[in-house]
């Protein structure tokens, strides 16, 4: 194997694993709904399958999906890959909580506990298990958010 073919398959990966994420943020339901693709098409998006290594959703069915999921998944995975990041000005804030950046602090000390915490459960038997890695995702991810927020109420605090 070319070591383009086994960068293209750690890419491939990675957005698969972010499709899937967008699904099950928006829910199979919805997500079937919302883009007019059956469970097992949506399926085959994200599968790692052989059968499936070549198939992606696409970008109409992103677009829908990233419009009514928590946070854009894919398109996040697509700036991550080219090294860049997201600024989200107008997405839902972690909480309520007006209280800038001594607040995101607070959220950013816990949310890092909870990755930590949750890391080493994982780690326990010396094997991080897909599951396992699934939950360390969801919390970097989490904590990827509170940072967005910090980053935000900083620039706010800087004009």
């Amino acid at each position: 194997m070319r070591s383009w073919d086994k960068c293209m398959t750690v890419v491939d990966s990675y957005l698969k694993k972010h499709s899937e994420a967008l699904v099950k943020d928006v829910g199979i339901e919805a997500a079937c709904a919302l883009t007019g693709k059956s469970k097992a098409t949506l399926g085959r998006y994200y599968s790692t399958h052989d059968e499936h290594a070549d198939r992606f959703m696409p970008i109409d069915a992103v677009a829908a999906l990233e419009e009514a999921a928590s946070y854009p998944h894919v398109t996040a995975a697509l700036a991550e890959l080219r090294g860049n990041s997201l600024n989200l000005e107008g997405r839902r804030r972690n909480s309520d909580d007006k209280g800038g950046v001594n607040s995101d602090v607070i959220a950013l000390s816990q949310r890092f506990a909870m990755l930590m915490a949750e890391y080493n459960q994982s780690i326990e038997d010396g094997i991080i298990t897909v599951a396992e890695a699934k939950r360390l995702l969801q919390e970097t991810v989490a904590l990827q958010r509170v940072l967005v927020d910090m980053k935000l109420h900083l620039e706010e605090e800087s004009v």
